[in-house]
């Protein structure tokens, strides 16, 4: 037996894991680490300060000269433009320090921090003039700060006793005495452990990170038909410039850029530290410059390419091993002037595959007056209705591997072609998609640019759109008596009816053209991950239906986390 011991007061600062190494002994030896000396990078790069910008200021230096927006190069062009609206950011926004701020107490709230405020101003005023009114004041104002203190550290401790039922998890827990005493879980990835090597450098950590999700989308990672299938597919040329004269390739407009433009949320900047922010503060005849820009990278049919780059932060999956650089969800930061472009684009598509259907009907994900809601009433329903009539209901879920990361790009273009998509849209969606590039950032660590071979890019306003276009025939050659319903890669099929024979063989077909189409697509269905479930209320025995997917069983379980 392993056991580690210390006292009372220095167990919630302390993390214990279990080493899968050996390292040439009988048994697993434990890792404990020590919160407190945790080695974060103390320091944090800069950032704009926009709640504490001077707009008007900021407007007035941001000038984009049209003449170089029209005579120069469009890489020119853009260069100009995000060298204006920075110049002009750093001379009317301010930077934070750059410094890790130090993590408050959970107890700590705007009370708190008002009368801290009150007293260090209280006191301010008695250095400069030691009167006996002002020390009153001081006195009195710290009398009132540790008054609310007292109060608010007694409020968060009856909220945290409250919160600790019979039905909590020790994970849970600990969680919640941790964060009761102000330990914050560190976000940075402090160690890597990849092929049996242990990986320390932040910059090393980076380069791993980004090399596992460069591989994830690699063509390696095809078995050997789909590649196949893959290169004689890809062999036939996409002609999209014919019949290029339709309404969605005429010249964008500047009510679309403020429409869209209207519609953003702060979000965090990419690579360029350019802001949505900024953008709103431009000033009209800028933005109208910004707009000329957009139509020649619109009709020219040429993409930039510093915005083919993403800026990748690795966030630990919950409750996933740390150390595997696979259990990392990639949060992609794109620059928001490319973003605002797409979304202008991205409107224009939706509209046109909207109006002609083009949309399966049981596709919820990110669509107007459309949501998970719609996805879960059904599945209730068709549970409830299974009830009332006394018949078996079996559903099945489904699990894509990765699939964003994977998607066939060559086939997003052939089913826009095959939809009669022609001219400025879909070649500007061509050229989005080739040469993608990206870097993983860990602290104030960058890791050398991967290519991401396939898939769509992470972080991109077109990828879900993208993604559900590819995804969409999916769910057409399934039986009638099946159901099926999508949330952008959620899926599940249900079949209702009497007699469990029946359920089986309809399902077990929706099954087999699932698997059909998604190998023909790219697309891996996890046979681990894919479960089933039988709900029903007859008393005599029944037996669950035996469904396989590539051979294998897919487990029946009594309950599933879905769309969650």
């Amino acid at each position: 037996v392993d056991l580690a011991i210390c006292s009372p007061p220095l167990l919630p600062y302390f993390s214990l894991t279990v080493d899968n190494d050996l390292y040439n002994s009988d048994h697993f030896p434990l890792i404990l680490t020590d919160s407190r000396h945790n080695p974060i990078n103390p320091f944090r790069p800069p950032k704009y300060v926009l709640n504490a910008a001077n707009w008007q200021k900021f407007t007035s230096l941001a000038n984009i000269n049209s003449d170089i927006i029209k005579s120069s190069t469009i890489e020119e062009a853009l260069n100009h433009i995000v060298n204006i609206i920075i110049e002009a950011a750093d001379n009317s926004i301010p930077k934070t320090s750059g410094t890790r701020r130090k993590q408050n107490k959970p107890w700590w709230d705007a009370d708190c921090q008002h009368a801290y405020k009150r007293q260090r101003k209280a006191w301010d005023a008695f250095r400069r003039y030691p009167t006996t009114e002002n020390f009153i004041n001081f006195k009195k104002s710290k009398a009132v700060s540790r008054r609310t203190q007292r109060r608010s550290r007694r409020v968060s401790w009856r909220k945290f006793v409250s919160s600790i039922t019979s039905t909590i998890s020790s994970r849970q827990l600990w969680n919640k005495v941790k964060k009761a005493s102000g330990i914050s879980p560190p976000n940075a990835v402090s160690v890597l452990i990849h092929n049996g090597n242990t990986i320390s450098s932040l910059k090393d950590i980076a380069n791993t990170i980004a090399s596992t999700l460069a591989h994830t989308s690699s063509n390696q990672n095809y078995p050997l038909p789909i590649l196949n299938f893959k290169k004689k597919a890809e062999k036939q040329k996409l002609r999209f410039h014919s019949q290029a004269n339709q309404p969605y390739n005429c010249d964008l407009t500047f009510l679309e850029l403020q429409s869209c433009l209207s519609k953003v949320h702060d979000s965090s900047p990419g690579p360029d530290s350019i802001s949505y922010a900024m953008i709103k503060h431009l000033s009209t005849e800028s933005q109208e410059n910004l707009l000329y820009l957009y139509n020649r990278i619109w009709k020219e049919h040429y993409f930039p390419t510093f915005w083919q780059q993403a800026t990748i932060i690795p966030l630990l999956k919950p409750g996933k091993d740390p150390t595997n650089p696979s259990n990392y969800r990639p949060i992609a930061l794109t620059c928001c002037l490319c973003k605002l472009l797409e979304k202008m684009i991205n409107c224009r598509l939706v509209y046109y595959l909207e109006t002609n259907n083009f949309i399966h009907p049981s596709q919820s994900g990110f669509r107007r007056g459309r949501s998970t809601v719609d996805n879960l009433l059904a599945l209730e329903t068709g549970i409830r209705l299974a009830f009332l009539e006394r018949k078996h209901f079996v559903a099945v879920f489904f699990d894509i591997e990765k699939a964003y990361d994977k998607t066939w790009r060559y086939g997003i273009l052939k089913d826009m072609y095959d939809i009669g998509l022609r001219g400025n849209l879909p070649i500007f969606i061509q050229n989005f998609l080739r040469l993608r590039k990206f870097r993983v950032k860990v602290e104030s660590e960058l890791s050398d640019f991967f290519i991401q071979e396939e898939g769509v890019p992470q972080g991109s306003v077109l990828s879900v759109t993208l993604f559900m276009l590819k995804i969409n025939n999916i769910l057409k050659q399934l039986p009638t008596s099946v159901k099926s319903f999508l949330y952008v890669d959620d899926l599940y099929i249900s079949c209702t009816g009497m007699h469990m024979n029946f359920i089986q063989r309809q399902l077990q077909i929706a099954i087999n053209s699932i698997t059909q189409w998604s190998n023909a697509n790219g697309f891996t269905i996890s046979t681990s991950k894919t479960t089933a479930v039988h709900f029903c209320r007859k008393r005599n025995l029944h037996f669950d239906p035996e469904l396989k997917l590539n051979g294998e069983m897919i487990p029946f379980q009594t309950e599933i986390r879905f769309l969650a």
